[in-house]
């Protein structure tokens, strides 16, 4: 292979990366959709698999949803980090390490027989949920740009529809090899993708340094473990007791300190100024509730299916059926957020961000009133779909568009952050409100437990509704761009699928 020199642009600033060579460049694109299939893979590890992994580990659910929140927690705090490294000069090797981190996360989950040991794995693991994002980096730098912009749609619709077979794949592994099988599964495709990376992602070398704020990364990650082990434990150690109280202060303290830092950081993690906007805060405000919601449904809808038929509720479905329920959400979702653009021109964001949130609202709803046949459960998952194909679609334009142009990357990184944080604290949140709806004694919650949270989450959506119907029209600055719109259908379609969206590889 030749050497190539390095390219300097003018005034000794280092140009874009050079183009890769012909072979790598033909094996770039199937190399990229398949990392982003990984990814997707890793996500749908979640869920469906967490009644196997209790009773694997003879644990009860609320225990066993850590496996789910641990991964989201380490996806929230690595996906900005991920997304500034993957923009500077080391993408290979963040894509290469990050492939790595989740192949031993993989095998070590593949072989956990204890609920710590699994967190662990499963946090390795989460770290691959930033890679979404480095992959669309990747081509918008190493791609013709007549070529760029089609090739990160296929690798969002990838996504969406990666997520949407995983499910019921990673449950038919699990039905059929057991649950520790699924996650082994992970380290396969893992590995595969690790060597493929090597192989043909390109170096970015070339690429200007980009700051990263590793000490408030760090800082924001104590914050949510202590705020996340007050939701989650509250109920098992009490609310009022002074492990749980002095969590929820420990939490504030730090969130308080962490604050601070970014404000002060010349190239904080999270721009907080970008809070300044009313637009702004009320859209992250959403995004937040959203998050929460979407995480809530997921788990309760996947968990209330596979509930055996003697405890007078639920199905007795199995690890595939719960993820086949999943199904229809992907394909809703990815099918809602394609129409946006004729309903965002029509109706504007702010209207499309209400309707979905009220239609996510109303699904919840349904499912906590009916919930006698399998089929309900499908429907309500489709109508989710729907929903939050709107929702995540609309929030960008909101955010965009209340913002100056030179804003933008900061303003969409905050969003990308808080609305994993969502996901962490629904996440959480379902397994508290189910654990304090269990006896003393017994393994499964009571059917009114599901109800609850339902309710809860129902009332989320609503709420961000309704905080989305004060936002000022006043405020925005401008119709966005056919780029702009593009970019926010891309978003839609991996924030649909709860994974980090594409602005997280941007600079802010």
């Amino acid at each position: 292979m030749p050497v190539r020199a390095s390219r300097i642009g003018c005034g000794g600033v280092p140009a874009l990366p050079a183009p890769p060579t012909a072979r790598r460049a033909a094996a770039l694109v199937p190399v990229l959709v398949g990392i982003t299939l990984v990814v997707a893979i890793i996500s749908s590890l979640g869920a469906p698999l967490i009644p196997s992994v209790a009773t694997s580990l003879d644990i009860t659910l609320d225990s066993a949803q850590w496996s789910l929140t641990a991964a989201l927690l380490a996806g929230a705090v690595s996906a900005p980090i991920l997304g500034r490294l993957g923009d500077g000069p080391y993408r290979r090797e963040a894509i290469a390490g990050s492939l790595l981190v989740v192949l031993a996360g993989s095998l070590v989950a593949g072989v956990a027989e204890s609920l710590p040991v699994l967190v662990v794995g499963r946090t390795m693991q989460g770290v691959g949920l930033g890679l979404a994002p480095i992959t669309m980096a990747a081509a918008r730098d190493h791609l013709p740009p007549h070529r760029a912009p089609a090739v990160i749609g296929i690798l969002s619709v990838s996504a969406a529809a990666g997520i949407g077979a995983g499910y019921p794949l990673s449950g038919l592994i699990a039905q059929g090899l057991g649950v520790h099988a699924a996650f082994l599964f992970g380290a396969v495709i893992s590995a595969l993708a690790l060597g493929a990376a090597l192989a043909v992602i390109p170096s970015s070398r070339e690429s200007n340094r980009v700051p990263l704020d590793v000490r408030g990364a760090v800082v924001v990650a104590v914050g949510l473990v202590a705020l996340l082990l007050a939701i989650g434990q509250g109920e098992s150690w009490g609310w009022s007791s002074a492990v749980v109280v002095g969590l929820f202060a420990l939490s504030v303290v730090v969130f308080a300190l962490w604050v601070r830092m970014q404000l002060a950081c010349a190239a904080p993690l999270v721009d907080l100024r970008q809070l300044r906007h009313r637009p702004v805060l009320v859209a992250d405000f959403a995004a937040v509730l959203l998050g929460l919601a979407l995480y809530m449904f997921l788990t309760l809808v996947t968990e209330f299916v596979q509930t055996p038929v003697a405890e007078g509720y639920g199905f007795g479905a199995t690890t595939l059926v719960a993820g086949l329920c999943l199904v229809p959400f992907s394909i809703a979702s990815l099918a809602a957020s394609r129409t946006m653009g004729p309903l965002m021109r029509r109706l504007g964001a702010r209207a499309v961000l209400v309707g979905g949130s009220l239609v996510i609202s109303a699904a919840g709803v349904f499912f906590a009133l009916v919930h006698g046949a399998l089929w309900e459960a499908f429907v309500t998952m489709g109508v989710v779909g729907i929903g939050f194909g709107y929702t995540f679609a609309a929030i960008p334009g909101l955010i965009t568009r209340a913002v100056p142009e030179e804003e933008t990357g900061s303003a969409m990184g905050f969003y990308q952050v808080v609305r994993s944080i969502g996901f962490s604290v629904g996440s959480t949140l379902s397994a508290s409100i189910l654990a304090g709806h269990t006896a003393v004694g017994a393994a499964l919650p009571s059917e009114r437990g599901y109800v609850v949270a339902l309710w809860v989450g129902a009332g989320g959506c609503a709420l961000a509704a309704v905080a989305s119907g004060v936002l000022s029209a006043g405020a925005m600055v401008g119709a966005p761009s056919a780029e702009r719109v593009q970019r926010d259908r891309d978003d839609a379609r991996l924030a649909g699928a709860g994974l980090p969206d594409a602005e997280s590889d941007r600079p802010r």
